[in-house]
């Protein structure tokens, strides 16, 4: 399952790290520091929501 997760947080993470990246300019955060820091917020958040995405693709792949 970790090989799940892997390919899903590619996607995931991604995705939100640039969602919050855009959050940030939207609110008019343009110091590399403020960009930074979303992006690693994405990052991590994109950690746990990944695990979840995969554990319900294994659960759909192969039902107990």
């Amino acid at each position: 399952m970790l090989k799940l997760v892997a390919i899903v947080y590619i996607m995931v993470g991604s995705m939100l790290a640039g969602s919050v990246v855009v959050a940030a300019l939207t609110l008019d955060r343009m110091d590399a520091l403020s960009i930074s820091l979303a992006a690693l917020i994405g990052a991590i958040v994109a950690i746990p929501v990944s695990w979840l995405i995969a554990k319900k693709l294994d659960k759909a792949i192969r039902p107990a």
